[in-house]
Order: structure tokens, then C-alpha cells, then sequence
């Protein structure tokens, strides 16, 4: 019997985290806060998944995170500015 380890590949919600992460920094104030937050669920939940041996991303995920932490820090200075 042949057993053969699947292809590693990248995991969904770390894709999904990167792109809110991303598109956070291009909407609204509001709309940069709700797609950081959502950055930091998939983000987590992408480096619960990295931990088997048949999924990467863990190196995205932490980094999808990095970059929703810097996102919020923006809609918070886009709230500040708008208010002013």
C-alpha cells in the first residue's frame, strides 16, 4: 500500500484574511474597521489550519493580521480626520 502526503496548499480563510486586510485600506473608515476585524477572525482561524502538515498559509495569516492591526490604526485616523 502507497501513501503519499497530499500537496501542501494555501488555506481559504488565510486567502480570505489577506484580501480584507488589503481591500481594508481602501474604503471608508467604517467599511476599513469591519474588513480589519474580519482580516483578524480569518487570520486566526488561518493559523489554527496551517498547523497540519497538508495546509499552508501560516506565514500569510500571521502577516494578513500584521496588516489588519495597521488597518484599523488607518480607520482610525480616517474617523479622526473626517471628524475634524
Amino acid at each position: 500500500m502507497e501513501t503519499s502526503q497530499a500537496k501542501p496548499h494555501f488555506s481559504i480563510p488565510s486567502l480570505i484574511a489577506v484580501g480584507a486586510a488589503i481591500a481594508s485600506f481602501f474604503v471608508s473608515a467604517m467599511g476599513g474597521f469591519i474588513l480589519a476585524l474580519i482580516a483578524i477572525f480569518f487570520g486566526i482561524i488561518g493559523v489554527m489550519l496551517s498547523l497540519s502538515p497538508s495546509v499552508r498559509g501560516g506565514f500569510v495569516s500571521v502577516l494578513s493580521m500584521i496588516l489588519a492591526a495597521i488597518g484599523i490604526v488607518v480607520a482610525i485616523a480616517k474617523a479622526i480626520a473626517w471628524a475634524i
